[in-house]
């Protein structure tokens, strides 16, 4: 049997209310006040839908050997190279081996559903004992548009496996059409939708009651068989039109997190499985719908090890850990939609050198060092001489995974002449827990978070762009750690 091993989702920290949104540009188009209702996630700058594939895939591992990872997934609208794949920067970072398949997803929000698929059926085939699918997404809107007040950014990660299943993968549905509602062409950079009439009364009032009874039939089964149904649609009529029609319990159909985070596209319906999972009983029977060109439907049943998951992270904790961005400008510089000028500084050429990058390549992506094997020493970057002065063994290491040990604040400070569009950049030395020290920018924080003696976490970030040759480069930042407080 196939199923899910694990799940986790990433909401950014950030949150942007939407009425900050309409009192910049109510003035231009008022009906957005039809959507000017709770909070939408938002990356921070450093963010994008590789960094946030990567923070719910870090979850999704927990206490889980990246090593035994036979495929790694990526599925995104938003993928930051067309001619690089994404999927082995995810891979990279997530310190999974190098001997394994990757492939990226696209082209539609159902993207996500649609590598799940490939993970389910690379394990089934006994192509692999676990793949996990990463999915993201950082969509935009124009300024005013509706697709700015819906959107939101956010990842979600579902491993896959024959052992350990929490839910049993019992089958799927699929309906697939080139029903046009939302474009973006290759080079457009915000999303483009047709009338809302169209999206909503032939779009998701059709396609995803046609998916739902199809699966229902395939199986034989009755909507009323199900715990929880998930499927996303961010129009509250259309939302009840299609649970009247397929005579729904509202206890049955979960919670969109539109109030709190947005639609994250093809991180949606994985992020909302994800959700579910976390109220979910032994036998409880879920229901997935992805939508976007057509619908797919997965079909699960909760199994006893699900009581495995009650004290890991959960999306409830992603979306607790939050801070309100209140300038709205702030969100169009960090999206390139308000040009500004970060200075002369900000005019430094900054070339990738990839043959310096391929020989690094793991200690970048991954963050790994090396551990003495004379005397046990762990230093950072890969060492082949042991630094410990009383030691100084040579090509006696082994390689060791620093990006999930966390570590400790020496020192820190703040600089506001470097070139960011988030200033002041903080940055400061960290000692890393088992040994090591490096000089790491921080990230999601403020000055008056740091003290010396903290302890932080690290995350893979955006080290910098460099816009000559479109290229983003990722590297390893430094957060203080939070806890979060169930009655947050």
């Amino acid at each position: 049997m196939v199923g899910i091993c694990s799940y986790a989702g990433y909401v950014p920290r950030l949150r942007l209310n939407r009425m900050t949104i309409f009192s910049a540009m109510g003035w231009l188009n008022p009906a957005i006040i039809m959507n000017a209702a709770g909070d939408k996630a938002v990356a921070n700058n450093d963010e994008d839908s590789i960094t946030m594939a990567v923070a719910a895939g870090r979850k999704c591992l927990d206490y889980y050997d990246p090593s035994h990872l036979g495929a790694v997934y990526f599925a995104s609208t938003t993928a930051p190279f067309k001619e690089r794949q994404n999927a082995n920067i995810v891979a990279g970072a997530l310190a999974a081996e190098e001997n394994i398949r990757t492939a990226d997803f696209g082209g539609s929000v159902k993207s996500g559903t649609a590598a799940l698929l490939s993970a389910l059926e690379f394990v089934a085939a006994g192509s692999g004992e676990k793949a996990i699918t990463c999915a993201a997404d950082c969509r935009m809107g124009r300024v005013s548009s509706v697709q700015e007040m819906v959107f939101g950014d956010g990842g979600a990660a579902i491993m896959v496996g024959k052992d350990n299943i929490i839910a049993s993968y019992l089958g799927s549905y699929s309906v697939s059409c080139d029903f046009v509602d939302h474009l973006r062409g290759a080079e457009s950079k915000y999303d483009r939708q047709w009338e809302e009439r169209w999206i909503r009364d032939l779009g998701y009032e059709k396609i995803i009651p046609q998916v739902i009874e199809g699966l229902c039939k395939k199986h034989n089964l009755q909507t009323s068989d199900f715990a929880r149904i998930i499927y996303p649609c961010y129009y509250g009529g259309a939302r009840k039109k299609i649970n009247r029609r397929l005579g729904l319990d509202p206890s049955q159909v979960q919670d969109e997190l539109m109030m709190d985070a947005g639609d994250t596209g093809s991180a949606h319906p994985l992020l909302m499985l994800a959700k579910a999972l976390e109220d979910a009983s032994p036998g409880d029977k879920l229901l997935m719908v992805s939508y976007g060109n057509g619908c797919d439907a997965l079909y699960f049943e909760v199994t006893e090890e699900i009581s495995s998951y009650q004290n890991r992270t959960r999306v409830s904790d992603s979306i607790k850990t939050q801070s309100e961005l209140t300038n709205y400008l702030q969100y169009l510089t960090w999206r390139n939609m308000l040009p500004v000028d970060l200075g002369m500084r900000g005019e430094e050429d900054r070339p990738t050198r990839w043959s310096l990058a391929w020989r690094n390549r793991k200690a970048l992506l991954s963050m790994e060092g090396t551990r003495c094997l004379e005397c046990g020493t762990q230093q950072y970057p890969p060492q082949r001489v042991c630094v410990n002065p009383d030691c100084g063994a040579l090509d006696r290491m082994e390689p060791v995974v620093i990006s999930n040990k966390g570590g400790i604040i020496t020192s820190f400070t703040s600089d506001m002449l470097a070139a960011t569009s988030n200033p002041p950049a903080i940055y400061g030395n960290i000692d890393f827990n088992g040994g090591g020290r490096c000089l790491m920018d921080f990230t999601d924080c403020t000055l008056d978070d740091l003290q010396v003696g903290k302890s932080v976490e690290f995350s893979f970030r955006i080290k910098y762009v460099d816009p000559k040759r479109d290229t983003t480069f990722y590297f390893w930042k430094a957060v203080p750690s939070v806890e979060v407080s169930d009655n947050a």
